[in-house]
């Protein structure tokens, strides 16, 4: 087992990108943010942070929330204003899977779901078929799209700037809205090669967290329409998501865009160095071809643990991951991890896996 210089046990936890810790530079700037009470009147520094997210997406407004839940919540909610709406969203998607069903729960739109493919997209045809009929009482009325980019449950899959188009072009076809759960939209854009803005222009939303891969403590940034972001506004104000002397959260933000950003590839690289040293290990598969991003995806089916044993056993010995699934765990690289600490959570794998017994090699 690998110690530090005071004797604990070495740590390297993949479980997510949302783990991590403010960076020196996010704490420096959070002491000395210039606040005001953004309810009152308006915090210099989150309108700073606002200004430039819409500046950077292309859109006319931007308004921070405490979480990319509310951020999404909030977005559906807007679109779907109408009693007896609904929203076209995905099987494996963040919004029906970790949200509680809070669009239906809080807001009364009903979700209208389509299967993910593996790469993250749905099928234009079954988004299509989803659509229903606006001369048809029986039916509620769809009013939203929803696709997600980065895909979380798809293995941090890239949604194409031509799929995102597709879609827009289907929507407004048919008169809808369209919004991207953009939580790693960084992400994306960095392994696409693509801009933001241009990634995005086809949507009229987008929710995009700082937390996730970016190291900020707290919240996530909608941006849209100036009329969009006005009733966003005041829907956040009855979710409780308003705040005071809130540029100490927009602060870190700021030296997010500006310090973390450009050094995603390097998550990317490890994420990929990872995926390549557990494919070629015993009873555990990675499809290569879905590692685009900071996300792998492991299947044990072919091992003699479940993802809940391989993840405690891992777990036992400082390598801390997710069970995705009965037979799939998930590994997030972020900044805290390094290059070293992939070559050694690999030898650590090959110890497990290696134990007949179950029982990891001291």
């Amino acid at each position: 087992m690998d110690c530090g210089a005071n004797g604990t046990k070495r740590i390297v936890d993949f479980r997510s990108d949302t783990i991590t810790k403010p960076t020196a530079a996010m704490r420096a700037a959070m002491a000395s943010a210039e606040v005001d009470d953004d309810i009152v009147t308006v915090d210099p520094t989150m309108d700073e942070l606002q200004k430039e997210m819409a500046r950077i997406f292309g859109k006319e407004a931007a308004l921070f929330v405490p979480s990319g839940t509310m951020g999404n919540l909030i977005s559906v909610l807007v679109h779907c204003e109408a009693r007896a709406s609904e929203a076209i969203i995905g099987s494996e998607s963040h919004i029906n899977v970790y949200e509680q069903g809070g669009m239906a729960t809080l807001g009364g739109v009903f979700p209208s779901i389509v299967p993910n493919n593996p790469d993250g997209t749905m099928d234009l045809r079954a988004v299509e078929n989803a659509i229903k009929p606006l001369d048809d009482e029986h039916f509620a009325t769809t009013r939203l799209i929803c696709i997600e980019n980065t895909h979380n449950r798809c293995g941090g899959r890239c949604v194409s700037v031509e799929y995102t188009d597709q879609v827009g072009q289907l929507a407004k076809r048919y008169g809808l809205r369209l919004h991207v759960d953009g939580a790693r939209i960084f992400n994306a854009s960095t392994a696409l090669g693509v801009s933001p803005e241009r990634l995005v222009r086809a949507a009229d939303t987008v929710s995009v967290c700082l937390s996730k891969g970016l190291a900020a403590p707290a919240g996530s940034v909608i941006v849209g329409s100036h009329e969009f972001i006005e009733k966003a506004k005041r829907l956040r104000k009855a979710l409780g998501g308003a705040m005071r002397q809130v540029g100490i959260l927009a602060a870190p933000g700021l030296v997010a865009l500006k310090d973390m950003v450009c050094r995603l590839y390097e998550d990317h690289s490890n994420a990929r160095l990872l995926a390549e040293g557990l494919c070629g290990m015993k009873g555990l598969q990675v499809d290569m071809s879905a590692v685009e991003t900071n996300i792998v995806n492991v299947d044990v089916t072919k091992s003699r643990f479940t993802a809940e044993e391989l993840c405690r056993a891992m777990g036992k010995i400082g390598i801390l991951s997710y069970d995705l699934t009965k037979t799939s765990i998930r590994l997030v690289t972020h900044y805290h991890i390094s290059e070293d600490d992939v070559r050694y959570t690999l030898a650590c794998f090959q110890r497990v896996l290696a134990d007949e017994n179950g029982r990891h090699v001291p």
